[in-house]
């Protein structure tokens, strides 16, 4: 069974980000978005600050985020990475097995990708990070590099706190 000990809070800074961002756009009506917890078992708790310092997990999670915006239910993965290139080590088999039945329910499923060396997030469509993961299973390069990403959905942060994703989700519907 998985463990975490020093490691369970990477990324937290990112999904600090998609939580605030997640308050704006409930609070003006646009979407109601739900942060996801993993669960966990804790087996050690520090007496004097009472915080989890080691837990198995209880389950494999399916996605970070999952809620509607104007009624198209949607979900996605939160990632970061600090280079150039994205190891699909990232993406696990059953998030991808639960994007594509969520999208067969006609949901909109994504990844929402930070590349933090150019400061830049990158809304990856789950049919192209299928692509990407059907190549890896053929034998092929077992990540990707921004330069085969598709520049249009390419963006950055407003305020360094507000990260409108919901401008992609719009041009994905749009585009469907």
């Amino acid at each position: 069974m998985p463990t975490w000990k020093s490691r369970g809070l990477r990324g937290s800074g990112l999904e600090d980000m998609i939580n605030l961002t997640n308050n704006v756009y409930r609070e003006k009506a646009l979407a109601l978005i739900q942060k996801i917890p993993t669960p966990i078992t804790p087996i050690t708790i520090d007496k004097e600050t009472r915080h989890i310092t080691l837990a198995y997990f209880d389950q494999k999670s399916t996605v970070d985020y999952i809620g509607a915006v104007q009624g198209i239910p949607v979900c996605f993965d939160a990632k970061e990475c600090k280079a150039k290139r994205f190891p699909l080590a990232n993406i696990h088999e059953h998030q991808i097995r639960f994007m594509k039945e969520f999208e067969q329910q006609d949901g909109i499923a994504f990844f929402l990708i930070y590349f933090k060396d150019e400061d830049r997030y990158y809304y990856l469509r789950l049919k192209e990070a299928l692509l990407f993961w059907e190549r890896k299973e053929s034998k092929g390069p077992k990540s990707f590099d921004v330069s085969e990403l598709t520049p249009d959905y390419f963006f950055k942060a407003k305020n360094e706190t507000f990260i409108p994703y919901l401008e992609m989700v719009k041009k994905d519907i749009l585009e469907r």
